[in-house]
């Protein structure tokens, strides 16, 4: 058996994707036709470096791809409908706010108003370029529409209550805890916009990767948690009541979006088991690491004194709960000492299954607007 850890044995072996009798087939899937051409085999079908046209949706191999994007369809929800009065109301009240909230409502819009786009773009100009999978960009294309749905929750609840839009927009670029975020995950994303990037070697796979874990396991699958318990924690004390009901169907987004690309990464792995060294776990574990630290950062500037049922500590320890729960979803040893989980209420607002009627107050199961059951 070769060891993988060797940069020699690794130089020396064929990548699996130009093994067989086809070349690697055109990722953009715009190509020259060809006349004639042999039908699909799902053999031939890969996550990366794929040898299938990537244009040809069946037959379907990775069946739960598309349940992922069929469970994204029947989750649609739009930010309008949902009542901002109760809010509206909250924030022109002169009690009715502390001004610890204030700062972390506006810190955290802030922070999600640009990191949406900036999940987004990535997705469009460099996830959905070379992953060849036409299952998988199926439900790349529903997340698109779902980040640019949470954009325009953030325009919603900015308008609503009439805050500066131009101060929370460039955020990312005025706060610090905000911007250390933004950059660390872009340097993941720029390479790989580089018109001249290709996957098909271990560096280059290994760079697609790397991107794949910033985005989704750091950037979706961890930063975004704290913000969610902040606003969530103040929905439970029934304050920003329709912010909060807005995050609990951004989380249950999110929570797709989280399990996609875990499941991407670790299929990736098992067709192309010498990209997973033991140099490139530790670095990802690296990543994770470094990933909390930011995080307990930013809790620290957007609750400097916290208030009541949450502070900076708590979700640093909650960090590091995730962090190590991403590591075990990776199939990595954890990053941080065993903790439990400041939030276990966290759990039920992620629960994808339920959802409530934006009519009534009763849980009913969730189906998409135009089929509701009014009983």
């Amino acid at each position: 058996m070769l060891d993988w850890s060797d940069p020699k044995a690794a130089a020396a072996t064929i990548h699996p994707a130009f093994a067989g009798d086809l070349p690697p087939a055109d990722a953009t899937g715009l190509g020259t036709i060809e006349r004639g051409g042999g039908r699909v085999r799902v053999d031939d079908k890969r996550m990366i470096n794929a040898r299938a046209d990537v244009n040809q949706l069946l037959p379907l191999k990775y069946r739960w791809a598309w349940e992922k994007y069929l469970a994204g369809c029947n989750n649609h929800w739009m930010p309008t409908e949902v009542s901002m009065q109760a809010d509206i109301a909250l924030w022109k009240s002169k009690d009715g706010l502390t001004d610890d909230e204030r700062r972390m409502i506006k810190r955290n819009l802030g922070f999600f108003a640009a990191s949406e786009s900036l999940v987004a773009n990535n997705i469009v100009l460099a996830i959905y370029r070379h992953l060849t999978n036409p299952e998988c960009r199926q439900y790349l294309l529903r997340q698109a529409f779902e980040e640019a749905v949470h954009t325009h929750t953030f325009q919603y609840i900015v308008e609503s209550l009439s805050l500066d839009e131009v101060e929370l927009f460039n955020m990312y670029r005025e706060v610090p805890s905000i911007t250390d975020k933004a950059a660390w995950a872009l340097k993941h994303t720029q390479h790989l916009d580089d018109p001249d990037f290709r996957t098909g070697t271990p560096e280059a796979d290994q760079a697609f990767l790397r991107d794949l874990v910033a985005f989704y396991v750091i950037f979706e699958g961890m930063w975004f948690y704290t913000g969610f318990a902040q606003i969530l924690s103040l929905g439970r004390r029934n304050k920003m009541v329709g912010i909060a009901e807005q995050y609990q169907y951004i989380l249950r987004d999110e929570s797709i979006h989280l399990n996609f690309g875990i499941d991407v990464i670790n299929q990736i792995k098992h067709e192309n088991p010498h990209l997973w060294t033991p140099a490139f776990q530790d670095e990802v574990r690296g990543m994770i690491r470094t990933a909390a630290e930011l995080e307990a950062s930013y809790g620290r500037d957007t609750m400097p004194r916290g208030f009541l049922g949450l502070n900076a500590a708590l979700c640093e320890t909650y960090m590091h709960f995730i962090a190590n729960r991403r590591c075990a979803q990776l199939g990595l040893q954890p990053v941080f000492a065993e903790v439990e989980n400041p939030f276990p209420w966290m759990s039920e607002a992620m629960d994808l299954k339920k959802e409530k009627n934006f009519f009534e107050t009763r849980v009913i199961e969730y189906q998409n607007g135009g089929a509701l059951a009014w009983d």
